[in-house]
């Protein structure tokens, strides 16, 4: 699939998601526009309405994973989405333990989750800081 046929699916979904009080749209966006600042990084997108919404991001030195990060729309509820995002636990380290370890959670591999239920500053610069770790783990690789 074509980085433009990628973003036309994206906006596709977020034009049928209106937000809520608890603005998680607005923390998706955030985080999709933070990752589409990343350089060399490939982005994908797997809708499954009732279930999840998944942007993924990948390096292209990553040989053996498809991935280094899984931003997860929970559409459980769609008038109450909520925001999981998802780390190979070896990727990125959780100081203020602010995330779940989740045996084979990604991908059948052991993941670190962080959930975000609410747009907030403080817990958006965290995961933006465990973004930058897991782009550099695995723009890393060899």
């Amino acid at each position: 699939m074509s980085e433009s046929d990628i973003q036309q699916e994206i906006n596709a979904f977020l034009d049928g998601w209106e937000d809520t009080p608890s603005r998680t749209k607005k923390a998706f966006l955030q985080l999709k526009e933070y990752l589409s600042g990343m350089q060399d990084i490939k982005l994908a997108f797997n809708a499954r309405p009732g279930v999840t919404y998944s942007l993924r991001a990948a390096h292209p030195m990553q040989k053996d994973r498809d991935l280094f990060v899984m931003v997860d729309v929970i559409d459980d509820d769609p008038e109450d989405r909520w925001l999981s995002v998802c780390f190979y636990g070896d990727m990125i380290t959780d100081p203020e333990g602010k995330g779940d370890f989740v045996p084979e959670g990604l991908l059948g591999e052991d993941a670190h989750c962080i959930d975000l239920e609410e747009y907030n500053d403080d817990d958006l610069s965290y995961l933006e800081a465990r973004l930058n770790e897991a782009y550099k783990s695995a723009s890393s690789l060899k």
